[in-house]
């Protein structure tokens, strides 16, 4: 074999070790084995069984189509399943990737070498002092770094590393020398073979093992960007709902503290429809609900405030049927009526109402809060979706949750009351997923 021919072998030999580990990161199922840290028994034969398929078939094209010498990843194969699996990966990765060369190529010194390199793999894992060790791996090994490095573990474990895949090569090169027929291997043909081109199998080989390393780190890494996205969203979220006015508390307690002795029915009456509000509250792994059920929950924060402050306060619906079974954001109308009790109706003498209104065109849901209060002069008014708490919370979710698919608009006249306004996409109860 000539030396361009040899030093194409191994550029075809990284060329498919990138274009297989490319592949198994598009898979879903891959993806959730790969980048679990613990796993059961089960999970491990898995991963042995994806990593097997893939690397065996790469033996397979090597045997079959010998002008393709580079496309053998058996040994790298073997050893990457130990480093990322274990004991039981490797040793299993490395018997199935061997079976091709030991039916097919009379390589029966294959399984037990690929069966060894698997176990080492192993040995490597169980050593790391952890998990990001491993990913952190590079094959340009940096000196200067570690000896001024205050984490000497990691870059000894990353010199271990480096030294453990040569030597897995050097294995390979003095059994196939040993064992001609019986172990693949990329030789020169020269007796006295070219040092850089023995420099450049060991090369090959050490890139071969980290670049699925590199690129599964990568997916990884962008899935781990994801979750903390959705925890984040999850806590604001969480944070934004649990926004309830604690004087709303207050005052519902006193005010059931003077009825006991007044009138204890009622009291008894406020207490349940508190308790059913606070059990709402409690429900902060929904981010979605029926607006069925948010109505059902202003209803009785509402008779809790009807109770306080008599008949000033009148609540008036207008919803049409076609809107009770679509998903809304939770609690996304409490903050909007309590604002319109707070600001617009609790300073009014004689009271006054709230109205909700809903109705569906097509795949949008309209909704309206409305009361005939004090309004909002107009000074305020330009910079409420920035400033106003109950309104801003409530536009806040509405954008983590909608992006630009949303509309939320406040009209006020002062001394003739407040309309807010908001419209969604339509999210049926059988469609949207309810975290």
């Amino acid at each position: 074999m000539s030396h361009d021919t040899w030093l194409g072998s191994l550029l075809v030999k990284l060329a498919v070790m990138a274009s297989i580990a490319s592949i198994l990161a598009r898979s879903n199922r891959f993806k959730s084995i790969l980048l679990q840290e613990n796993r059961t028994m089960m999970q491990r034969l898995e991963l042995a069984l994806w990593l097997s398929v893939f690397f065996a078939a790469s033996a397979a094209t090597r045997i079959f189509n010998p002008a393709y010498q580079g496309a053998d990843l058996g040994l790298e194969g073997s050893l990457i399943a130990g480093i990322l699996g274990g004991y039981v990966t490797g040793l299993v990765s490395g018997i199935v990737i061997s079976l091709p060369a030991f039916l097919f190529a009379n390589g029966y010194a294959t399984m037990p070498l690929l069966a060894g390199i698997g176990v080492l793999g192993g040995l490597l894992r169980d050593i790391a002092p952890g998990p990001e060790a491993i990913w952190q791996f590079t094959p340009l090994f940096d000196f200067y770094r570690f000896f001024k490095s205050h984490n000497p573990r990691t870059g000894g474990y990353h010199l271990v590393l480096f030294a453990a895949i040569l030597f897995a090569e050097f294995i390979r090169q003095n059994l196939g020398h040993a064992f001609r027929q019986q172990v693949f291997y990329i030789a020169q043909d020269s007796l006295s073979p070219n040092p850089w081109i023995t420099a450049a199998l060991y090369a090959a080989t050490l890139f071969a093992v980290t670049i699925p390393l590199k690129i599964w780190n990568n997916t990884r890494n962008e899935r781990k960007l994801e979750e903390q996205g959705r925890l984040l969203m999850e806590a604001r979220l969480a944070a934004l709902t649990s926004q309830i006015n604690p004087h709303f508390l207050f005052n519902t307690l006193n005010s059931v503290s003077s009825l006991i002795r007044t009138d204890p029915n009622q009291a008894r009456i406020m207490v349940m429809r508190l308790s059913k509000v606070l059990r709402r509250l409690l429900r902060k792994h929904e981010n979605f609900s029926t607006l069925r059920d948010e109505l059902s929950f202003i209803d009785d924060y509402l008779s809790i405030e009807v109770v306080r402050f008599g008949d000033k306060l009148r609540f008036e619906k207008d919803v049409a049927d076609d809107t009770l079974d679509i998903l809304v954001p939770s609690m996304i109308l409490q903050p909007l009526v309590e604002n319109s009790i707070k600001h617009g109706l609790s300073s009014k003498v004689e009271g006054g109402a709230i109205r909700i209104h809903a109705h569906r065109t097509e795949s949008r849901l309209h909704l309206m809060v409305e009361d005939d209060g004090i309004g909002i002069p107009e000074s305020k008014l330009a910079t409420l979706l920035d400033h106003g708490i109950g309104v801003t919370n409530v536009n806040e979710r509405l954008k983590v949750l909608f992006g630009n698919e949303y509309r939320m608009w406040v009209d006020s006249q002062p001394g003739r009351g407040t309309r807010i306004q908001i419209e969604v996409p339509v999210l049926e109860a059988g469609l949207a997923a309810v975290s």
